[in-house]
C-alpha cells in the first residue's frame, strides 16, 4: 500500500497543524507493513514571518519520504497565502505526476489542501480520507464583508467544497459541532478525532518548579496566531486599560492583524501590553510556567460558533486559570470538560474585566482531562482509522 500524506504545515513549523500532523504521520509510520510507503508533501516553515527555521527538503527512510517545498515570503494576508497556496499546489502535482496511490491523506484548515487531495484521488483512483480542522466557506464569509467580493466568492468556494466532500470516503471533523453542516454530504464515513495535548507539555508541566515567581504584575499570556479570526486587536488593548499596571498582557506570536494590534497599543501608550515574536516549544513553556492566567479569545463571527480551538488543549496541559473570551461549541466544551476558568462575551472587554476582578483563583487537577484528550491516544486511534480506509 502507497499513501499520499498532504500537510501544509509540519515540523519545524510552529502551529496547530504542525502539531497534529507530525505525531500523525509517526504513529502511522509504526504501524506501516514492511511493503506500504509513506510520501509526505508539505513545506518548508512558513507559518509566521517572523520565526524561521530551515528543515530538509528531502528526508527519506526505509519506507517514507518527506518532501518540503519553500515557500515565497508571506505575512498570512489573504492574498499571500492564496500565492504561498498556488505555489504548494503546482509542485504537490509535479511531485505526484508518475507516483500511484493507494491512499490520499489531507489534513486541511483552509480547503485547499483537501481539494488538491481530492483532484490527486480521483485522478489515481485512490481512496480520500480528510481531516478537516475548519469550515473555511463558512469563515471566509464571515471575515470578508464586501458583499461585492463576498457573494462570488463564497458561490466560488461552495462549488470547490462540494467537488471536495461529496464523494471523499471518509471525513474527519476536529469539533463535533461541525457534523450538522456536513450533514448535506451524505457519502462520507465519518469521525471526531480533536486535537489534543502533546506530551512534552505534560511532562514539562510535571517536573515544573512550583515555587513562586516574585512580581509585582498579575501577568495575562496569549500565545499563538494573531489573525482575524483571533480578534485580539479588539479586545487587548481595551481590557489593558481598564485593567491598569497591575496586569500585564504578553501576546506570543504573529500573524496577519499583528499591525493593527501594534498599532492600538502605541495609540493608546500601553506599557501593559507586550508583543513577543513567536519562539520555541520550551521557551514557551517557560512564559507560561511564570503566567497567573492563560488567555483565549475568537472573533464574535458566527462561524466560530461551530469550532474548537487547540489552544483549549494546550493550556489545559497547565493548571493555570483559563480566560475564554468564546461561544457556542467552544464554550460549551470548557464548561463540560474544565474547571477553573473565566467565561466572557467575546470582543467585550467590560465582561472579561468584570469577571477578572471578581474570579478566585483555586487549585485545580486536571489529570483527567489530560489522559481524556492525550494526543498520543487520539492520534493512535486516527492513525488506526486511516490505515483501515
Amino acid at each position: 500500500m502507497k499513501i499520499l500524506f498532504l500537510t501544509f504545515y509540519f515540523e519545524p513549523d510552529l502551529c496547530a497543524g504542525s502539531f497534529r500532523n507530525t505525531p500523525l504521520f509517526k504513529e502511522i509510520l509504526n504501524n506501516l507493513r514492511e511493503d506500504d510507503f509513506l510520501h509526505v508533501i508539505t513545506t518548508q516553515p512558513n507559518r509566521y514571518s517572523s520565526f524561521k527555521s530551515k528543515a530538509a527538503a528531502v528526508e527519506t527512510g526505509k519506507n517514507y519520504c518527506i518532501e518540503r517545498i519553500t515557500l515565497p515570503t508571506h505575512k498570512s494576508g489573504f492574498i499571500d497565502q492564496a500565492k504561498a497556496f498556488y505555489v504548494y499546489y503546482v509542485n504537490v502535482l509535479k511531485l505526484t505526476h508518475q507516483n500511484n496511490y493507494d491512499l490520499v491523506f489531507a489534513s486541511s484548515s483552509r480547503l485547499f489542501t483537501a481539494f488538491l487531495g481530492k483532484i490527486i484521488a480521483q485522478k489515481q483512483g485512490a481512496k480520500l480520507y480528510l481531516d478537516i480542522r475548519d469550515i473555511f466557506v463558512d469563515t471566509i464569509s464571515d471575515i470578508i464583508n464586501n458583499i461585492i467580493i463576498q457573494v462570488p466568492l463564497k458561490l466560488i468556494l461552495s462549488a470547490v467544497e462540494k467537488y471536495t466532500f461529496s464523494n471523499a470516503n471518509h471525513i474527519n471533523l476536529v469539533s463535533e459541532d461541525f457534523k450538522w453542516y456536513f450533514s448535506k454530504y451524505s457519502k462520507p464515513s465519518y469521525s471526531f478525532f480533536t486535537n489534543g495535548i502533546d506530551d512534552e507539555f505534560v511532562n514539562y508541566n510535571q517536573v515544573a518548579s512550583e515555587k513562586s515567581i516574585e512580581k509585582n504584575q498579575i501577568i495575562i499570556t496569549y500565545a499563538g496566531n494573531i489573525g482575524s479570526g483571533q480578534g485580539l486587536e479588539k479586545i487587548i488593548p481595551n481590557a489593558a486599560i481598564l485593567l491598569g499596571p497591575e496586569y500585564i498582557f504578553r501576546i506570543i506570536g504573529d500573524g496577519g492583524k499583528k499591525s493593527a494590534l501594534v498599532d492600538k497599543i502605541t495609540e493608546f501608550s500601553l506599557p501593559n501590553v507586550e508583543v513577543i515574536n513567536p519562539v520555541s516549544r520550551s521557551e514557551l513553556f517557560n512564559y507560561y510556567q511564570e503566567s497567573d492566567f492563560l488567555f483565549l479569545h475568537l472573533n464574535n463571527l458566527e462561524a466560530f460558533k461551530k469550532v474548537l480551538p487547540s489552544k483549549v488543549f494546550e493550556y489545559a496541559a497547565f493548571n493555570k486559570p483559563i480566560i475564554a473570551g468564546v461561544s457556542g461549541y467552544s464554550q460549551k466544551f470548557i464548561q463540560s470538560n474544565l474547571d477553573n476558568y473565566i467565561l466572557f462575551e467575546p470582543t467585550n472587554a467590560e465582561d472579561f474585566v468584570a469577571k477578572l476582578l471578581v474570579f478566585k483563583v483555586k487549585d485545580c487537577d486536571r489529570s483527567s482531562f489530560v489522559e481524556k484528550f492525550s494526543r498520543k491516544n487520539i492520534i493512535k486511534k486516527m492513525s488506526e482509522s486511516i490505515l483501515n480506509c
